[in-house]
């Protein structure tokens, strides 16, 4: 008996991950231009006060949960960053 062997199965499985698309990569929110953080940060939060139809006195929260948004989006590399 001898045993067959596929050709070349580890040249199959590196083609396969060259052709997968190259992911975001993570930025710390500290290592990014602040005023750009702080844009997105404003922007999560208006969208936030828009779904609740602007009612007052939810600003800080808002803000807040803007601010941990933006910055887990950055730390998993899921925003896009300007240069």
């Amino acid at each position: 008996m001898t045993a067959q062997s596929s050709p070349n199965p580890r040249g199959a499985r590196s083609a396969s991950r060259a052709e997968k698309p190259k992911a975001t990569r993570a930025v710390p929110p500290a290592l990014i231009d602040q005023n750009q953080r702080r844009a997105m940060i404003a922007q999560a939060a208006y969208y936030r006060a828009e779904q609740r139809g602007f009612a007052p006195g939810h600003e800080a929260e808002d803000w807040l949960a803007a601010e941990g948004e933006v910055d887990a989006a950055l730390m998993l590399g899921a925003l896009p960053i300007k240069s």
